[in-house]
């Protein structure tokens, strides 16, 4: 893998990773046809879903912030008057619970089937049938209505049932940002409080995955690190930029578009592979 194939695989995980078509299985497949494409582990993958995250928490800055200012003790914001809201403080309060539990429910599953989940990332079929997945829970969140819960509506089982796709979405090929948002709809969020409630639940697992790939960093020459890191800003870059396409699309309420677009790149996948 040369520069311009790192920062081309970088874009591709800035376009993907937000928009609701599986990041990691189309990073799968671009690497299939790379030439002689090696990483230790999934780290360079790993690398990639950092640049992202950083795309994430600066896109999300002011909800990170709010959230940990809300962590503070009561009397703090009282002295403060004017910013002083308790009902408002016990809601960030609240996320940042739902935040912690849904990261634990991923953490647990994603540690113990870890192998498995790496072994998924060099089967191009599993991709294409976790496309077609992906595709369907799209078209099918499209057609919930009544989609009323807000931030102050979020509870317990929002968590640990949107952690549990989350932990899921590992598998390349199921959109990690698309199940998340289409079982945060079934879940009757509104399109916006989905969104962002698995925006800000990536953080957390996104640093964990990082932090159990970097045991692989050892393997990585300097040279192919300058590629890595070239690859990582590309991702944060683009990220950002696809964020704000995001938000958009899904107040539209558009996501069948891109269940359109799963189910073609899945079949064509699967009849290129078999046929």
């Amino acid at each position: 893998m040369d520069l311009q194939e790192g920062i081309f695989l970088g874009i591709v995980q800035g376009l993907t990773e937000f928009l609701p078509v599986s990041s990691s299985g189309h990073l799968v497949l671009v690497q299939s046809f790379i030439k002689g494409f090696r990483q230790p582990g999934v780290l360079f993958d790993v690398i990639l879903h950092f640049g992202t995250l950083l795309a994430v928490v600066f896109f999300l800055r002011k909800d990170i912030y709010d959230m940990l200012k809300a962590m503070l003790p009561l009397k703090w914001h009282q002295k403060r008057g004017r910013d002083y809201d308790e009902d408002l403080i016990v809601t960030r309060r609240r996320l940042v619970l739902f935040i912690l539990v849904g990261t634990v429910c991923t953490g647990i599953i994603g540690v113990a089937f870890k192998d498995v989940i790496h072994g998924f990332f060099e089967r191009v079929e599993v991709v294409a049938l976790m496309l077609l997945v992906t595709g369907s829970l799209l078209f099918l969140s499209d057609r919930i209505k009544n989609t009323w819960r807000g931030d102050k509506d979020l509870n317990i089982y929002d968590g640990i049932i949107i952690g549990i796709v989350q932990a899921a979405a590992l598998m390349p090929g199921l959109s990690r940002s698309g199940s998340t948002i289409a079982f945060g709809i079934f879940r009757k969020l509104d399109g916006e409080t989905a969104a962002r409630f698995s925006f800000l639940l990536s953080v957390p697992a996104v640093v964990g995955a990082t932090f159990f790939e970097l045991k692989y960093i050892s393997g990585v020459s300097p040279d192919d690190m300058v590629i890595y890191l070239a690859g990582m800003v590309a991702a944060a870059i683009t990220g950002f930029l696809t964020l704000k396409i995001l938000f958009f699309i899904i107040n539209k309420r558009k996501l069948s578009v891109f269940a359109l677009y799963c189910w073609a790149l899945g079949i064509s996948t699967l009849i290129i592979k078999f046929v």
